[in-house]
């Protein structure tokens, strides 16, 4: 088979087409560039640059290439600027995964993987997320991940596209430090910032009722990630016409924190260094971990990476682009 991975020169995306072409599939990247690096796409694999709002130049690409599946990566993903510009983020990343599917189904492209996001269930009351525990989005971001879903499951009704919908949790890490993650909205390049400022790492909030009382996560190694996609891919490859998979990608085990703070500190020789506690932010849910068990019996997959695994690796990639 033939790949389009769209937004594949991005951070997640860099990662999937390095698995994918790895395990032997056909790959060509589609991405904008908007936050994407054309140096993180191998040598020998396709770039086309575009948008995902240019349905014509997306159904060509798909012909030129004899494109037979999607992974699609592309969209905005921040949750704050979400709140602040939500009609760009619906555009963005509703729109553009309808002009995707309409390109899809000109070109007769009948598979897709999707990205979407832990973020469709807001403030969960579990212990462990699965896949069917109630969505509740709490941003914009999260409504188009699930509007997405939607789309896709309706797609797959209507026109027997074959789907995988991946709804990952917290990514961290890096499998080349020339692939590590340049932005620094999650937590661990957060306290890498911290640090080469010369400033304390902050914990938002203290006082959740949790063993330490900070927020409990699940962190997923990016490789993790990417090696989820493939197996997805090679999944919908001989699917069922029709199939729609909802799969959480996480490692089922949650880290606070102070845990996650202090395994940085150890990581980066700041040890001696306090983290600094400040007041909760604003919609942090106490505790959101994932329930793995789906992804398991429908794919065989499993996290294969530790927590260091991803600190180091991360560090790696911070000192390779800041030093």
């Amino acid at each position: 088979m033939s790949w389009l991975v769209t937004g594949g020169a991005g951070y997640i995306g860099a990662h999937v087409v390095r698995a994918m072409t790895r395990g032997g599939e056909d790959v060509v990247v589609y991405d904008d560039l908007s936050t994407g690096d054309a140096d993180r796409v191998p040598t020998g694999v396709p770039l086309v640059v575009g948008s995902v709002l240019d349905g014509e130049l997306l159904e060509r690409t798909m012909r030129e290439h004899a494109v037979t599946g999607v992974v699609h990566i592309a969209g905005k993903k921040q949750v704050g600027e979400s709140v602040e510009r939500p009609l760009h983020y619906y555009r963005e990343n509703v729109t553009g995964l309808q002009t995707l599917l309409d390109a899809m189904a000109a070109a007769g492209v009948d598979r897709i993987v999707f990205s979407s996001s832990a973020a469709v269930y807001g403030m969960p009351d579990v212990d462990l997320v699965t896949e069917d525990t109630p969505c509740a989005p709490m941003s914009p971001y999260g409504e188009t991940k699930l509007i997405g879903e939607w789309l896709i499951a309706a797609a797959a009704r209507a026109h027997g596209i074959r789907a995988a919908s991946l709804r990952y949790f917290n990514v961290a890490g890096a499998a080349a430090p020339e692939l590590a993650d340049s932005g620094a909205f999650n937590l661990i390049p957060m306290v890498f910032e911290r640090l080469e400022a010369g400033e304390a790492p902050r914990v938002f909030g203290d006082d959740y009722a949790t063993p330490d009382g900070t927020c409990v996560r699940d962190y997923i190694h990016v490789e993790d990630i990417a090696s989820a996609h493939l197996a997805a891919a090679q999944h919908l490859r001989d699917a069922a016409e029709g199939t729609s998979l909802i799969l959480n990608i996480g490692r089922g085990e949650g880290s606070s924190v102070r845990e996650m703070v202090d395994r940085i500190l150890k990581v980066t020789g700041n040890e001696q260094v306090a983290p600094e506690v400040t007041a909760r932010r604003p919609g942090d849910p106490a505790r959101v971990v994932a329930s793995a068990g789906r992804i398991r019996e429908e794919l065989g997959w499993t996290a294969r990476h530790g927590l260091d695994e991803m600190i180091e690796s991360a560090w790696q990639g911070w000192r390779r682009r800041h030093d």
